[in-house]
C-alpha cells in the first residue's frame, strides 16, 4: 500500500463537537487548560501560549526524515476484532499518530485541524527527557554516582527525604516518600504544583517530610521525584535544563523545529512535563532511543545509561514488568514493556506516548487528547497496546 493513502487525515474523529471543533479547537487559560475538555485540543498543541516557557533552538540542519515508498498493511486485534491504523483513528481521541522504521516515515496523520508545525504537549513523556539529561550529565562526571544522594549536590534539601534519597531511586521513583497523583485538583499533585508556583521548588519537595517505606523497595509513581533531579541537574551544570538540553540533545539528534518547556516562577522547568514539540521531532527522539542514543554518527546519549535506563532485566525484582505495576516495569523514569524483547514507552497522561523497540528500530509516537488523564480508565490504553503489538508482529514476533 502506497503510503499517500495514509497520508491524509481520518474521517470523522471522535467527539469533535465535545472538543471544540466549532469554535476552531479554542486555547485555554492558565487556570482550565489541563481540566477542560472544550480547550483541550487547542491546548495541548499551544501550550507554550498559555505558559511561561524557555526554547529549546533547534540546530541549523536538520537530521533527514524521508517517508517510505511503501509500508505493509498492518492490523492489530481487539476485542475480537480485526483493525487497522484508520480505525483506530477513528475510535480514539488521537491528534497525532508517526510511524517509524530505521529512519523512514511509514505513517504520519493528524486529526482535529492539527498540523505538522503543532508542537504538542509531551506530559509525563518529559520525565524520561529529564532521565536523559540525567545520563549525559553522569558521563560528562557533573555527576559522580548515581548512588549519590540529591542533597549532596542540592544543599537546600538536605535533611528533606527527597534530598536524601539517591539519584537511582529517584529515577525509579522509589523515595519511599508517599504521594497521591489521581489528578483530581485535590490530589498531592495539585499541593506540590501549588507550592511550586507560590514559593519555590524546594519549598514544594520538603513539604513532604516522611517516608512509608525503605526508598529503592517500591515503585510509587510521583511526579515531584523528577523536579529534585531538574534542581540537581540546574546546580551542576549552572545553566538552566532546557539550555543544557538544547545544545546537548535537541540540536545534535537533529530536531526540526523548536521545542518549548514551561517554567515555574523559580525559573526551573517543570520537568514532570509540559515538554512541547512536533510530532516529527518526537519521532527524531524515538529514533535516537532506538539507535541507543545514536544520531548522525555520534553517540548523544551514553548507550550503557540507556541500557540500564530501558532493559528491564537490569532491573530489581521489584521493578520488573508485572511488578512495578499489573503491566509495566519501570526503568530509570522509563515504562519497560513485558516480553523477553527490549521495548520501552515514554507515556504521558491523556494519552500522549513513544513506543520504541531497538532491536526492530521502530518508533510509534502518538499525540492525543484522551477523555481522562488516566487512559488506563479508557479503552485507548488497552488499543494503543494491541497496535503497537500489531505493528511489531509485521516485522518481528512479540
Amino acid at each position: 500500500m502506497a503510503l499517500a493513502a495514509l497520508a491524509g487525515p481520518a474521517l470523522g474523529a471522535p467527539d469533535e463537537d465535545v472538543l471544540g471543533r466549532a469554535q476552531g479547537y479554542p486555547i485555554g487559560r492558565p487556570s482550565n487548560w489541563y481540566y477542560d475538555e472544550h480547550v483541550r485540543v487547542g491546548s495541548f498543541s499551544h501550550l507554550d501560549d498559555i505558559l511561561p516557557h524557555d526554547t529549546l533552538d533547534r540546530p541549523a540542519a536538520s537530521l533527514p526524515l524521508p517517508n517510505a515508498a511503501q509500508m505493509p498493511r498492518i492490523e492489530y486485534r481487539f476485542e475480537g476484532q480485526t483493525l487497522t491504523i484508520d480505525d483506530f483513528l477513528a475510535r480514539e481521541r488521537i491528534t497525532g499518530l508517526l510511524l517509524i522504521r530505521d529512519g523512514e516515515v511509514l505513517v504520519e496523520r493528524y486529526q482535529y485541524d492539527r498540523k505538522p508545525s503543532d508542537r504538542f504537549v509531551s506530559h509525563s513523556m518529559a520525565k524520561s527527557i529529564v532521565s536523559l539529561a540525567i545520563g549525559i550529565a553522569l558521563a560528562e562526571e557533573r555527576i559522580g554516582s548515581l548512588d549519590d544522594t540529591v542533597a549532596k549536590y542540592v544543599p537546600r534539601l538536605k535533611g528533606c527525604p527527597y534530598g536524601e534519597t539517591t539519584i537511582r531511586n529517584i529515577l525509579r521513583m522509589s523515595s519511599g516518600v508517599p504521594f497521591s497523583e489521581v489528578y483530581d485538583g485535590k490530589d498531592d499533585l495539585s499541593r506540590f504544583n501549588k507550592t511550586r508556583y507560590r514559593k519555590d521548588s524546594v519549598v514544594a519537595l520538603c513539604q513532604f517530610d516522611t517516608r512509608e517505606v525503605e526508598q529503592g523497595t517500591r515503585f510509587h509513581y510521583a511526579s515531584s521525584e523528577p523536579v529534585s533531579l531538574v534542581l540537581l541537574l540546574r546546580e551542576v551544570t549552572g545553566q538552566p535544563l532546557s539550555d543544557y538540553l538544547a545544545s546537548r540533545l535537541w540540536q545534535p539528534m537533529g530536531a526540526e523545529a523548536d521545542a518549548t518547556w514551561a517554567k515555574a516562577p523559580d525559573g526551573t522547568v517543570s520537568g514532570s512535563g509540559n515538554f512541547n514539540a512536533t510530532l516529527r521531532d518526537y519521532g527524531r527522539l524515538g529514533m535516537l532511543l532506538a539507535n541507543d542514543g545514536m544520531a548522525g554518527g555520534k553517540q548523544i546519549v551514553p548507550k550503557d545509561y540507556l541500557l540500564d535506563a530501558t532493559e528491564w532485566h537490569r532491573q530489581p525484582h521489584a521493578f520488573a514488568p508485572r511488578q512495578a505495576t499489573p503491566y509495566f516495569g519501570y526503568g530509570y523514569l522509563f515504562w519497560l514493556f513485558p516480553g523477553e524483547k527490549r521495548r520501552f514507552a515514554l507515556l504521558g497522561v491523556y494519552g500522549q506516548a513513544i513506543f520504541v523497540d531497538p532491536e526492530l528500530k521502530l518508533v510509534l509516537v502518538m499525540t492525543a487528547a484522551a477523555k481522562t488523564a488516566n487512559v488506563g480508565q479508557l479503552p485507548l490504553g488497552r488499543e494503543r497496546d494491541a497496535l503497537w503489538r500489531g505493528v511489531v508482529r509485521v516485522y518481528g514476533s512479540w
